[in-house]
């Protein structure tokens, strides 16, 4: 055989493949004629027809394609024959005619056959012709379109798709085979390790299936890593107690706050009924301990007993299985202790109720008799007024009066805070001239977070009576959902508390309460409390504040108190820095006819820096301050937040680095040497022997501030 002879189906094993240029192949379709005889063609047959020495046949057969014809008798030999597609054609002239047209082909019958890749579905084209298949069938089902020879090399895009699919749905079997097999059959040590992890080896994918037993295992070790070698932690599954754990509390109760740090280690989940925050549950306790000491803890509906029984079942090993046996087998009957829910106390309602302010009925008729609209007046539009002479007309009509009869009534109303001036220069004069609206006309209001829509106008409670109650609310929050240190809250479960929404109906209350009947030195301690309560709200609704614009925190996010705004910048440097300016602004926070400067500080005290938390991890611990010691307080306070870093001494570099608090309030604190004469007095005794004597020696001290983290303490 010569260079030039080309073998059509390259599949025989003792055949050797040579390429042709493609422009020498005919077309399966056109016509041909008939080849001279087999023996006296000097050259092979052309490419597109195979080499058949045992038919004489072919070439009058290929002269006649496409006419049926009888297929020849079958041989008798065990070798298995080439199909028969067409008249005169046998299979290998169809494999290598369907190779030059492009399509993808299989090896005949009798060759060992490749296996495809798991997954992927060949077309059609590809697998080999049935005996009996004709070119016109073919046509009919390939249709018109006909692949060439550059598409044959690329998989379409729906092969890719069914591929990829299939490999998919293989990979998810063989992994939740995998897993179940897991369930089944009990893992043997080999396969698992000492921290109970299992894995599972898949091609190209690796599945780690974490126990429960193991998770657990990990759990109450962490619990007794937290709790220390000298505590002991219980390990309670909130799934196997359907019962209830309850305990009656109060705010700054050292039993109860032992009860609740025992039931946090031991994850034990409970519910606490803080009577300073419900105090009409106190006649509940009464009759279920026959008295109203706390703590009181129940299981369920039954009476367990304070502080004593529990430290004596913890340390018998009893608690634990009394838990489990009171709580376990059924859940919490009605006549358990119920959890507190949302309003106010019944209490609280029948009194206010019965102490509805007497003026009450004046107010609603006149606020809808009078002309409120917008005027303008000293080249301003103010909005949502009247004229005091309208007001004077409206209460003599109503009520039947005399003039005078009718100023006083008006005045009246202005001590209460139903109305006040539009520019707050008097309490309430008769005339035209004199513009007035009612408190919850002010276009301030959408600032003020303790106003809802309309004033209470129930009875004005005392300021001191508000404050009281507002501290044991919010070291009820503290105590719930503070951590021990007091240096991270949990905003979003404060949020969602019941005690937070008691708070909230609380401040309502301030809204006409009369603060110039507040003692001079429960002043103090009511704006302290009153800042850091504000705070905690101010996150809350309006988000923590920022580096950059703080405005919305401590200038926008506003409570109306005793019918005045106040803010939190308003607090900090109007009332309790005497009105001071605030850093980096050049105007007082007080006019000097405001009536808020008769709540002011005398002086300011350095020290109430140090009690005021914004909520950021650089500022002081939020705390909350009693009337009878808050100058102790004040001063612990000042030395906890320089214990915890707020001040640093550096001996070589003589440089002592100062929180920015004081640099911001440098006027309350004087200049740097007496800044750091008046820290020794608030210093532990390490870093007061430091600064001294760096003081003493006579050298030149640095001073340096650090900075200041905004971000939340949360």
């Amino acid at each position: 055989m010569g260079e030039e002879t080309l073998v059509a189906m390259p599949l025989a094993p003792h055949h050797h493949h040579h390429h042709a240029r493609l422009d020498a192949l005919p077309h399966h379709n056109a016509p041909s004629q008939p080849p001279p005889p087999l023996q006296q063609q000097p050259q092979a047959p052309p490419p597109s027809e195979p080499v058949v020495a045992a038919d004489t046949n072919v070439d009058e057969k290929r002269g006649r394609r496409g006419v049926a014809e009888p297929p020849p008798p079958r041989d008798p030999r065990p070798e298995t024959p080439p199909p028969v597609l067409a008249a005169g054609e046998v299979g290998d002239v169809y494999y290598a005619r369907k190779m030059l047209q492009g399509a993808v082909l299989r090896p005949p019958p009798h060759l060992p056959q490749p296996e495809a890749p798991p997954g992927l579905m060949t077309r059609a084209l590809s697998a080999p012709a049935p005996r009996g298949y004709t070119e016109e069938e073919e046509g009919k089902q390939a249709g018109p379109a006909v692949m060439d020879r550059s598409a044959s090399a690329v998989v379409g895009v729906a092969s890719i798709g069914r591929f990829l699919r299939d490999r998919r749905d293989v990979l998810s079997s063989a992994i939740t085979r995998r897993i179940s097999s897991l369930k089944d059959s009990s893992s043997s040590p080999s396969a698992v390790d000492t921290y109970g992890v299992q894995e599972i080896h898949l091609p190209n994918v690796k599945v780690t299936v974490r126990l429960k037993d193991a998770i657990a295992a990990d759990a109450e070790a962490e619990d007794e890593i937290a709790l220390g070698d000298n505590d002991v932690g219980y390990s309670f599954s909130g799934g196997q107690i359907k019962g209830r754990v309850s305990f009656f509390s109060r705010s700054g109760c050292r039993d109860c706050a032992a009860v609740r740090a025992f039931f946090r280690q031991s994850g034990l989940p409970y519910v606490e009924i803080n009577l300073d925050v419900f105090p009409e549950r106190e006649a509940e306790l009464a009759s279920r301990a026959a008295g109203a000491r706390v703590p009181q803890i129940f299981l369920n509906e039954k009476l367990l007993g304070g502080l004593v029984v529990l430290n004596s079942l913890r340390n018998s090993g009893e608690f634990e299985r009394r838990v489990l046996r009171e709580l376990a087998g059924r859940r919490c009957p009605d006549s358990a202790p119920r959890v507190p829910v949302y309003g106010f106390d019944a209490g609280e309602d029948e009194e206010e109720r019965a102490e509805e302010d007497a003026m009450v009925g004046v107010v609603r008729v006149l606020r809808h008799r009078l002309p409120i609209q917008d005027r303008f007046v000293r080249v301003k539009l103010v909005k949502n007024c009247f004229s005091g002479a309208d007001m004077v007309d409206g209460i003599v009509n109503h009520l039947e009066c005399s003039r005078n009869k009718a100023v006083e009534i008006g005045k009246e109303l202005a001590r209460k805070h139903f109305i006040h001036h539009v520019f707050r220069e008097n309490d309430f004069e008769d005339g035209a001239q004199n513009l007035y609206r009612f408190l919850e006309h002010d276009p301030a209001v959408p600032k003020y977070y303790n106003l809802r829509g309309s004033t209470n106008d129930g009875e004005p409670k005392p300021a001191a009576s508000i404050g009281h109650r507002m501290t044991k609310i919010m070291l009820a929050i503290l105590e719930a959902y503070a951590s021990d240190d007091r240096r991270h809250l949990d905003y979003s479960r404060i949020a969602a508390s019941e005690e937070f929404r008691r708070y909230a109906n609380l401040v309502q209350e301030l809204q006409r309460a009369d603060m110039t009947a507040l003692p001079a030195e429960e002043r103090l301690p009511f704006f302290l409390n009153l800042h850091n309560a504000m705070a905690i709200h101010a996150v809350i609704r309006v988000g923590q504040p920022g580096a950059v614009d703080r405005r919305p925190f401590y200038s926008d996010f506003q409570y109306i108190v005793g019918g005045h705004p106040y803010s939190l910048a308003a607090i900090r440097n109007g009332i309790l820095r005497a009105n001071r300016r605030q850093p980096y602004t050049l105007a007082k926070p007080f006019g000097s006819n405001d009536r808020r400067l008769e709540l002011a500080q005398r002086r300011a005290n350095p020290l109430v820096h140090f009690a005021l938390c914004d909520a950021t991890r650089s500022s002081p611990i939020v705390r909350f301050y009693t009337t009878q010691g808050v100058e102790p307080e004040l001063r612990h306070a000042a030395r906890e937040f320089f214990l915890n870093g707020g001040v640093e001494i550096d001996l070589e570099s003589r440089t002592v680095h100062l929180t920015r608090i004081v640099k911001w309030y440098s006027a309350d604190f004087g200049q740097d040497r007496d800044i750091l004469r008046w820290l020794l007095n608030y210093l532990d005794p390490t870093k007061a022997g430091l600064l001294t004597h760096l003081l003493n020696d006579g050298g030149p001290i640095n001073v340096s501030y650090m900075n200041y983290d905004w971000s939340l303490n949360v």
